[in-house]
């Protein structure tokens, strides 16, 4: 019999359906990837901002990937947002107990409208537990900044962070330059058992509509990794979908706010 790539995202339940596990699920689907999800918390939130969040217990996250894993399986994992120390440790807990392969972890920390998604108490368990279970982190700056207690906000720096990340036991690190203030988008790629850096630029997009962008380039890594493809592949390819996702949203009006970039714009028609 054939079987679907599989992928298993950790992660937050977005309201708005544009970040969080409704991207990762729509990323994995335009990819060709069939998505599971254990959810770790439900917010209220729309394209403005989160208005509440609803902490999913720490067992029943892990009944989740239990069910997931003891059954269907997964060819990668992505994982999201962890708000407390209790469920970083026990989702560090299944990643062991299941073996998982092809982990991606995107550290959540403030959502696209500032509202902070982790617990200040839980950087350090982030830290110690799931950054070694990783087989890539994927930072954008402030989450680096956070991450290493000092401010992130230049391509040398990026640098700097991204060996400094892998230091603390990642074995790769995508530090996200979106955040830059000027010049093209850059994102480097932090090989720890070579050294190698690779850099990766993309013209910028021009449009409000970004939320979400984050969780789906994590994603979509993840589906390439699920498919089997080389780290630095699956990076590339990523990067090229996030940014046609951001092309084709840029002129849609989803909410008043920041919306969604266009998971399916290979699929979908516009109207």
């Amino acid at each position: 019999m054939k079987t679907y790539y599989r992928a298993l995202t950790i992660a937050g339940s977005d309201s708005g359906g544009g970040a969080g596990v409704q991207a990762d699920l729509k990323t994995f689907s335009a990819l060709g990837v069939f998505g599971m999800s254990a959810i770790t918390a439900l917010t209220a939130q729309n394209t403005h901002s989160v208005t509440g969040i609803f902490p999913v217990p720490p067992a029943f996250i892990g009944e989740q990937i239990d069910a997931v894993m003891s059954d269907i399986g997964a060819n990668a994992v992505k994982i999201g947002m962890l708000h407390s120390p209790e469920v970083i440790e026990m989702v560090a807990e299944k990643l062991k107990q299941w073996q998982c392969p092809n982990v991606v972890l995107d550290p959540v920390m403030i959502s696209k409208s500032g509202d902070n998604l982790l617990q200040d108490d839980a950087v350090d368990a982030l830290t110690k537990l799931l950054l070694p279970l990783a087989t890539v982190i994927t930072p954008n700056l402030p989450e680096a900044s956070v991450l290493l207690g000092r401010i992130i906000d230049t391509p040398d720096k990026m640098s700097e962070a991204a060996a400094a990340l892998a230091d603390l036991g990642a074995p790769n690190v995508l530090v996200k330059g979106g955040h830059l203030t000027s010049g093209p988008g850059i994102d480097l790629l932090y090989e720890t058992a070579s050294g190698q850096t690779t850099r990766y630029t993309a013209d910028r997009v021009d449009t409000k509509n970004s939320h979400g962008t984050g969780c789906t380039l994590s994603s979509a890594i993840a589906a390439g990794l699920a498919r089997g493809l080389d780290l630095k592949t699956a990076v590339v390819e990523a990067k090229n979908y996030i940014t046609e996702a951001l092309k084709a949203g840029a002129d849609i009006e989803t909410g008043s706010g920041h919306g969604p970039v266009h998971h399916f714009h290979a699929l979908w028609k516009k109207r």
